[in-house]
């Protein structure tokens, strides 16, 4: 099973003009256009999405919607859970992904440091690894099942500026 884990794009800093809260900040242009540019990326190198399931606020549903998009995904595979949302729990995520009966590519979607934790904890790595996601990063960790019952693998971690070369 491969899982990818994306930070959402850069979104707009401050509250204001009808945005009342965090939750409720999208994307910028620059935002967009760069997680456009890391999904075609993405596409070039042949990455396929059964599931994309996303934090529920905007700017992650923002990113989501961009990826599932240039990917050729339809809208049925779009999921949202709190489980993404800051603060949100692995183990949540994957009961929630058990009950979706989860296919083999999933994209998950969300904030930092929660979505570096993720990774942490689907390659079985304690607290002390830090792993920070640059905005509309990504990266690929390969496990055998959810939750994983060995370590997953990091197959590939990839940047906004490293997909800029792709």
């Amino acid at each position: 099973m491969r899982i990818y884990l994306v930070r959402h794009g850069i979104a707009q800093e401050r509250l204001g003009g009808g945005i009342t809260n965090d939750a409720q900040r999208p994307l910028t242009d620059e935002g967009r256009n760069e997680t456009r540019m890391v999904a075609q990326a993405l596409k070039k190198l042949g990455v396929k999405a059964d599931l994309v399931v996303t934090s529920p606020l905007v700017r992650a549903r923002q990113t989501a919607e961009i990826i599932n998009e240039v990917i050729g995904g339809g809208p049925e595979r779009m999921k949202v859970s709190d489980s993404l949302a800051p603060g949100g729990s692995a183990n949540f995520l994957f009961k929630f992904l058990k009950q979706l009966d989860a296919a083999d590519e999933i994209f998950c979607v969300g904030h930092e440091p929660d979505i570096g934790r993720l990774a942490a904890t689907l390659m079985w790595a304690g607290p002390e690894l830090d792993i920070p996601f640059k905005k509309a990063g990504v990266c690929r960790v390969d496990v055998s099942d959810l939750p994983p019952s060995m370590p997953g693998t990091l197959k590939w971690f990839i940047t906004p500026k490293i997909a800029s070369f792709i």
